[in-house]
């Protein structure tokens, strides 16, 4: 595809039956986003919406690229599928079985001198010597490969990919993840890829949208989601599994504290970024990659230390799962994977204390809404 043709996919959609949707993301050329969210959540179903193939007439809002509108419920624009050149890569592929490689390749090119486009296609995706082959005679990654070099063929202005590695084995699943980064290298086509993965979407794409119902709940690249998700839903939506919830207290400029527990058993210092009003009630998460692990009496008494006790470990190799529960608060629980070697170095096994170091960083507050969260971590 050339870089003339790159144009920004940008979608606006609402509807209340017969799927509710409310739902806003762009892609910008050479930019790959993510579709994230529970099954049910609407994915596909915006997927199928820019492709064409759900019926728009219950609809309302836009669907663009560049200066071309695929989609606008006030201006009466819905165009069919063959119209809004958009490459659609399924979940199963959908090969047609009695085809060959080259075959299934070629019906997608249309006029255009189909064998050099074909070929040059299957080389790209190294599948040349397989042209003849039906999908019965490839293996699952050799018919996902054919699967692309159809929806390229077609030079889309957009490339969706729907689930596109969840048939496939590891090994297969990691050449088209190879693939998949050679192909951004080479094109600017905007891609969006539909995934319930979540290191998935972190490892591949550029920006994530997390969805549920039908609705866009935070869009932002895979760390400020997964570092700072807007409220409880998509904290759990992600799997964030420290969530907690306390109170804000200002201190001096630009830091507060955040007490936790009955009787504020728990005072942690916290950055102020002014959002949040003295004495609210909140919920908050801690990323556990920016928490230090120390022995039982370490750490400075000033910082942000949180003594435990093990209450339960399950060795997973080198890491171990880890339920802890915080000195002064015996319904809260702080689930952790730690290093197994670090672990045994500092003997915390079950029943044992050890000292939990919290960057001020790694927490991240949320006003607290209406709807009841556990009181233990999520």
């Amino acid at each position: 595809m050339s870089d003339a043709s790159a144009a920004k996919l940008e979608v606006s959609l609402h509807s209340s039956a017969p799927i509710r949707l409310d739902a806003q993301f762009d892609c910008a050329p050479g930019e790959l986003v993510a579709l994230v969210g529970p099954s049910g959540s609407g994915k596909t179903s915006l997927l199928r919406a820019v492709a064409g193939l759900l019926p728009g007439r219950k609809m309302r809002g836009r669907i663009s690229a560049g200066e071309t509108h695929w989609f606008d419920s006030e201006r009466g624009i819905d165009l069919p599928p063959q119209r809004r050149q958009v490459g659609l890569v399924f979940q199963h592929y959908a090969l047609f079985p009695h085809l060959s490689a080259f075959d299934n390749v070629a019906i997608a090119v249309g006029a255009a001198p189909r064998e050099q486009i074909v070929r040059s296609l299957l080389e790209r995706l190294g599948l040349s010597g397989l042209e003849q082959r039906r999908p019965a005679q490839l293996s699952g990654g050799q018919q996902q490969r054919v699967a692309l070099a159809r929806a390229l063929a077609r030079d889309p202005k957009v490339l969706l990919l729907d689930e596109p590695f969840s048939a496939v084995d590891a090994p297969a699943r990691q050449a088209l993840y190879r693939e998949l980064a050679a192909l951004r290298q080479s094109m600017s086509t905007p891609m969006i890829l539909v995934t319930h993965d979540l290191a998935e979407a972190r490892r591949l794409a550029d920006r994530v949208v997390i969805l549920d119902q039908g609705c866009t709940l935070q869009c932002g690249t895979p760390e400020q989601i997964f570092a700072s998700p807007r409220n409880a839903r998509v904290a759990e939506l992600v799997g964030i599994q420290n969530h907690f919830r306390g109170r804000f207290h200002k201190d001096q400029p630009g830091w507060a504290r955040l007490t936790w527990g009955a009787d504020d058993a728990v005072s942690l210092r916290v950055i102020d970024k002014n959002r949040i009003d003295d004495g609210a009630q909140v919920t908050w998460v801690i990323a556990g990659d920016r928490i230090e692990l120390l022995a039982d009496g370490d750490g400075d008494a000033e910082a942000n230390t949180l003594r435990c006790e093990v209450m339960e470990q399950l060795a997973l190799g080198e890491t171990s799962l880890c339920l802890l529960r915080p000195q002064g608060l015996p319904l809260e629980r702080v689930t952790l994977n730690l290093s197994t070697s670090q672990l045994r170095s500092l003997r915390a096994e079950p029943g044992h204390w050890l000292r939990l170091a919290v960057a001020p960083e790694a927490i991240h507050i949320m006003p607290r809404k209406d709807r009841p969260l556990p009181l233990q971590a999520m």
